[in-house]
């Protein structure tokens, strides 16, 4: 009775604050602690210049309130004197100076690691660097500007490490209900960074030190930093090594390694977030450290968080201590996007019903979940969201590629479940327009696939009324900057082929679909029925030779049709896959018999995707643009080198070519002048405009660059 009493007095007095504006989404308090010129006063076209402003958002989530208990240990949080659990989130905004230049529209961008992403995507030109980008030292082109966009950045991910212009969250540690440390199994894959170069052994490192994990991500501490004396139940930590992620583990003695920092000739420091390795944690090489963790993070605050600010910035007019809401605009409208890890975010708030506020309305009208696919394991015990889940050689086995894969609803004949991803938001009409947008390497890589046909990939699928879904033809995961740099893990350069230009294009049609009710262009993807989405080893690649085009020095290109399969993973009965959510074993799951249908993009004669949005770059193409890229000897080699394409250039004549005997045309027989060349590349733009997969200001930048001689790669 008092509980229920106590739940009743809570719904009253939020039904009250809502009334009076003061704590709509329960955003208690937004701090603004600066206000300042962005990019040193630059004007953006009729918009004008921009305001930049850092603070914290403060929250509290009522772990009583039905929209909350799907968040994993909200109810062992700690408790304010009202009863509420909090967080406090790190935030920045750009907004127009001029406040009334607004287009209308908050531009929720879901923060990368941390990392502020979404205007280097958007603004062509910005620098290729994450630390001057998280600063905003450069506005490029200033598309989004020039648009009058309020963009928004929030920490969202609890085990984000500060450092490097990172937007932190800080979310409270679950306890049992006497006051002690959670403890359970963490199962942590340790490699040296692939950021630092040129890659060294390293005889520290975090416990949670993983490929995309090593710098930015903070390690849930050993009950003990003992690893040699069992724990009272006989549990002891183990450490393993192995080559590839399908090879057997094979344990290092404990004896050879402890909990701690060490460097070369000094004894171990002993603490509960480093592992020492004296032998040393060699560069590719998987290395696998289990242990009993302690007090884990209440990391699926990070869902409400999204979901209290979006409603908070969109209609409430001040927060409790009556400060204004710094990003009011009138009759707001809001799109959330992410990319990678941030675009399965922004696919798993909608799956678990967070994009409907506390008061029951929807709070992203627009959702442009970018080279994401999957789900993310964030609302985890002990979780682990910076893990990329899934790709071909690290972190293959992590959560996150679980069924459900689509967004309509599809029934699964290996786990016998049906469901969607929409499946929430439809029963509340809380459903966001959707614009999901991949590139060839998901395909190849991630299995994008299996959000296109049935799970055994025998069948397209259609999307649902509100969902539109495109492949960026020829394209790697994100592309790579130009000049290329010489291959360091991959046999092959890595693809410079552009996501910028179409990507702006389709982000301008869906605030139009949100906006204006005009519904954006077709979905364009590889299919089964028109024969452009197949098996690996039905995919006619050629045959391209080693070559030393333009000075550069290339190895043949081994297409070994390959794929990365998947199989259902079992991670223990306290794990719900289909949620992305629960508790893990900790121990590496176990993998089920069945595979699902993996297809992958069909190519033309040059090894370019044949279906999808093929840009100008793939249309008149100057080499061969792939969704893959394979490891060399020195890592994990010829598995998947994690999110790289492949760039093969052409031979510039035909007697370059016929002498490496390369089946490919060279740019002399393609384009035997110049102003071939640019013709092409005009009626390419052309006709992209016409299908609204570019702008036609951007139609008339690439065909200027054409004029010009500028390239996509040296």
């Amino acid at each position: 009775m008092r509980k229920f009493m106590r739940a009743a007095a809570l719904t009253l007095l939020a039904g009250c604050t809502v009334a009076g504006e003061s704590a709509e989404a329960r955003i208690t308090r937004i701090e603004i602690t600066k206000i300042e010129p962005a990019f040193s006063g630059q004007s953006f076209g009729d918009v004008g210049p921009y305001e930049r402003l850092i603070g914290k958002a403060y929250g509290e989530v009522d772990p009583m309130h039905a929209s909350n208990a799907t968040i994993q240990d909200i109810g062992l949080a700690p408790h304010n004197p009202r009863g509420m659990v909090e967080y406090v989130t790190e935030i920045e905004i750009l907004r127009p100076a001029g406040r009334s230049k607004s287009n209308g529209v908050l531009f929720f961008y879901i923060a990368n690691r941390g990392n502020k992403g979404g205007l280097a995507l958007f603004n062509a030109d910005m620098p290729f660097e994450i630390a001057a980008n998280n600063n905003l030292a450069s506005a490029g082109d200033g598309f989004m500007l020039r648009q009058g966009y309020t963009i928004i950045w929030f920490g969202w991910q609890g085990d984000v490490a500060a450092g490097n212009g990172r937007l932190t969250m800080k979310v409270p540690v679950a306890r049992n209900p006497d006051g002690s440390s959670i403890t359970g199994l963490v199962r942590s894959e340790l490699t040296t960074s692939p950021l630092v170069l040129p890659p060294t052994p390293a005889t520290t490192l975090n416990l949670s030190s993983g490929w995309f994990t090593a710098m930015a991500t903070t390690a849930y501490p050993t009950v003990s930093t003992d690893n040699q004396t069992p724990l009272a139940d006989g549990f002891l930590p183990q450490l393993t090594l192995r080559r590839h992620e399908f090879e057997p583990r094979t344990p290092i003695p404990n004896g050879e390694w402890s909990f701690g920092a060490c460097n070369a000739g000094n004894p171990v420091t002993a603490n509960d977030t480093q592992i020492c390795y004296p032998a040393g944690f060699k560069p590719g090489l998987l290395y696998e450290v289990t242990y009993r963790a302690k007090d884990p993070l209440v990391l699926g605050l990070g869902y409400a968080a999204a979901r209290d600010l979006g409603s908070f910035f969109k209609s409430a007019a001040k927060d409790d201590a009556g400060n204004a809401n710094p990003a009011l605009v009138p009759k707001a409208q809001a799109i959330v996007m992410g990319t990678s890890q941030s675009g399965r975010f922004v696919r798993s708030l909608i799956h678990l019903g967070f994009n409907q506020d506390e008061e029951g309305r929807i709070v992203f009208e627009g959702a442009f979940p970018h080279i994401g696919g999957g789900l993310i394991a964030l609302n985890v015990r002990f979780g682990q969201p910076g893990r990329a889940a899934g790709t071909g050689e690290v972190d293959r086995d992590f959560p996150g590629a679980d069924f459900p894969f689509t967004y309509g609803s599809e029934h699964d004949p290996i786990t016998g479940k049906t469901q969607a991803l929409l499946d929430r938001c439809l029963k509340t009409s809380t459903c966001p327009k959707i614009v999901h947008v991949a590139t060839a390497l998901e395909m190849w890589e991630l299995r994008q696939s299996l959000g296109f046909t049935d799970p055994l990939g025998t069948r397209d699928l259609p999307d649902p009324p509100n969902v539109r879904s495109y492949m960026l033809a020829s394209t790697q995961h994100s592309s790579a900057p130009l000049p290329l740099r010489p291959a360091i893990f991959c046999q092959q350069q890595s693809n410079p082929n552009p996501h910028s230009w179409t990507v702006r294009a389709l982000l301008q049609a869906l605030v139009g679909w949100i906006k204006d009710d005009v519904p954006p262009p077709p979905s364009a993807r590889p299919t089964i029925a028109a024969g452009t989405l197949v098996a690996p080893d039905q995919v006619h690649f050629p045959a391209i030779p080693a070559t030393s085009y333009d000075g550069v020095t290339r190895p043949a290109v081994r297409f070994l049709a390959a794929h990365n399969p998947l199989h259902v993973l079992d991670y223990g009965n306290d794990y719900r896959a289909e949620e992305a959510s629960g508790v893990l074993s900790g121990s590496a799951p176990k993998s089920g018999s069945a595979e699902y249908g993996v297809l992958v993009p069909q190519v033309d004669a040059d090894g370019n995707d044949v279906d999808g949005i093929r840009n100008v770059y793939v249309q008149v193409a100057i080499g061969t643009y792939t969704g893959w890229n394979l490891f060399n000897q020195n890592f994990f080699e010829d598995g998947f080198c994690t999110l790289q394409g492949s760039f093969i250039p052409f031979a510039r004549t035909k007697a370059e070519r016929i002498a490496a005997g390369d089946p490919r045309l060279s740019l002399e027989e393609r384009y035997p002048d110049k102003e071939s060349y640019v013709s092409a590349v005009r009626k390419a733009a052309n006709d992209l405009v016409a299908k609204r997969y570019l702008l036609a200001e951007d139609a008339r930048r690439l065909v200027s660059e054409a004029e010009k001689g500028v390239r996509t790669a040296p």
